[in-house]
């Protein structure tokens, strides 16, 4: 897809492929999808994708020696490759297919950590994580009596990486940290984060959530163990998430599932595993939700991811811009050249809640509240933030959209 005059993507012929941007919500107001963050839309031809496995080789995989299960298997085998391959990885033995980066975490704290953690182990997590790490590690942790640590944020939202190294030390078993940010938009820096636990023999999970949908991911630059995302945040369906390991960690784990094709062979008495990645995939899995998201794969490498990061910095430091010229404003994080496409902010005067609702009433859809990230709101002082994030298919007059309805919003909440 050609870059045009007005950036690095033809976003006109980008928007024509998602219908829904097209709707007219509240009564006729034009659609300004603004909440990419939590899910994004999906294209034409992921849609497709996936009708085409329903209308033409709809079957289970690895169970049948009949074309259309063998049509399936291919097809299913070859989404992991693509996706192992779209973050770096060598190939389909380093990428498990799960529900979701929430059910990712699960699998590791789980299958690894249970096994792994005891009295004097550590897991030391960021200030920022989500809930999906931070509850899941706190749970493993009160289970094996090992500690959570939390790496502190400076006061401009960056990660404070010289407590980083005072923090992570030869007791630490594992890091885990999320690579962006989804309320503060910081970018964190996991490599040097993975190379400081590795010093130490601990490993490290990056929460790839907010990041491979929207920059190329290189793990093995970062030197990652684990990596996570999730497919509805990257054009693909819901119902898929996506965990990268290193080959000889998922060999040497447990599973976290049991039942069908996680099993190499079972008698009355004991059973033993398949290899990775299936002896972590128990049951029918995610058939066409994997097919559908390599097609999204497909069409992010088409645009191409750099010109995906260099169309969402711009508009991020635009809304950032935007928001800032009034002193009502407060936004969470680092300065708008040096974030992911989040910015999370508040007016004076308006609770988030009632900014959301407002401002979908003239069409404009962002997320407010704590967006999984309590502790974080309650280290920023705040109960809950409004947050707009962008993605490909988002325009400058979009972001306009947004700021004109935040002035409504303060016409009505005026004293």
């Amino acid at each position: 897809m050609e870059a045009t005059e007005q950036g690095p993507i033809d976003v006109e012929a980008v928007r024509a492929d998602f219908p829904i941007l097209e709707r007219e919500v509240a009564g006729g107001e034009d659609l300004v999808y603004l909440d990419n963050a939590a899910t994004s839309h999906t294209p034409e031809p992921v849609v497709d994708a996936i009708a085409d496995y329903y209308r033409r080789y709809n079957s289970n995989v690895h169970r049948g020696l009949h074309e259309l299960s063998q049509e399936a298997s291919v097809a299913y085998e070859d989404a992991h490759d693509k996706l192992a391959a779209f973050v770096g990885g060598e190939d389909r033995e380093e990428m498990v297919f799960t529900k979701n980066t929430t059910e990712a975490e699960n699998l590791v704290a789980f299958a690894w950590g249970l096994n792994e953690l005891g009295p004097g182990d550590e897991v030391v997590l960021t200030q920022m994580e989500h809930h999906a790490s931070l509850v899941t590690w706190q749970q493993v942790a009160d289970e094996t009596g090992a500690e959570v640590k939390y790496i502190p944020i400076t006061d401009d939202g960056y990660l404070d990486m010289d407590a980083a190294a005072d923090m992570i030390t030869d007791d630490t078993a594992l890091v885990n940290a999320v690579h962006i940010s989804n309320t503060l938009g910081t970018v964190n820096p996991v490599g040097e984060l993975a190379d400081i636990a590795h010093d130490h023999g601990a490993y490290i999970f990056v929460d790839g959530a907010q990041a491979a949908p929207t920059r190329a991911v290189d793990v093995q630059e970062i030197d990652a163990d684990f990596y996570a995302f999730s497919g509805h945040k990257m054009l693909g369906p819901t119902g898929i998430g996506c965990l990268y390991g290193k080959r000889h960690l998922l060999a040497e784990m447990e599973p976290f599932l049991y039942g069908g094709d996680m099993i190499e062979r079972v008698s009355y008495e004991d059973a033993t595993w398949n290899d990775p990645p299936w002896k972590f995939e128990a049951g029918t899995p995610v058939i066409a939700q994997g097919i559908a998201l390599a097609e999204a794969v497909d069409y992010l490498q088409d645009i191409g991811m750099d010109a995906i990061r260099a169309h969402e910095e711009a508009l991020t430091e635009y809304a950032y811009d935007q928001l800032t010229m009034t002193d009502d404003v407060d936004v969470y994080g680092p300065p708008g050249d040096d974030r992911g496409a989040v910015v999370s902010f508040n007016v004076d005067g308006i609770h988030a809640h009632d900014l959301s609702s407002i401002l979908n009433d003239y069409g404009v859809a962002i997320r407010a509240g704590d967006h999984c990230t309590q502790p974080l709101h309650d280290t920023l002082g705040v109960p809950a933030s409004a947050r707009a994030s962008f993605y490909l298919y988002n325009t400058r007059d979009e972001v306009d959209a947004l700021v004109a309805a935040v002035d409504e919003a303060r016409q009505i909440f005026a004293p």
